[in-house]
């Protein structure tokens, strides 16, 4: 399984880093999106996640038991999908304005800043 994981994170990061390159600015959202999805799932590759019992001390005890999920990936995680999301929606309220005022979304055809 760690290997598909690997695998699947080195497509996301190799497919993310073209559409970057590319000179469409709605290709670059969609490399930025794809990105953060190749980092968010390297992070619960690297914490190894399994189904063991949830971190919650029960009644009685002081201390967690030995085998328990990890809970902090997860908080990470969905931190960081929350702000991947509020990244792309400002860029392409950004990119769609930069549209409006030059008529393209080629990056190599906007030379200046003034419309």
């Amino acid at each position: 399984m760690n290997t598909l994981m690997a695998l699947l994170i080195g497509i996301l990061y190799a497919s993310g880093m073209y559409m970057v390159l590319r000179r469409s600015m709605v290709k670059l959202i969609i490399g930025l999106a794809l990105l953060s999805h190749a980092a968010n799932l390297l992070i619960f590759t690297m914490a190894t996640l399994r189904r063991d019992r949830p971190p919650l001390i029960g009644e009685g005890e002081t201390a967690l038991a030995a085998p328990y999920a990890d809970p902090v990936p997860q908080a990470l995680i969905l931190t960081a999908i929350v702000i991947g999301f509020a990244v792309s929606a400002f860029a392409a309220i950004m990119i769609h304005r930069v549209y409006q005022t030059t008529g393209t979304d080629d990056l190599d055809q906007l030379h200046t800043t003034d419309s």
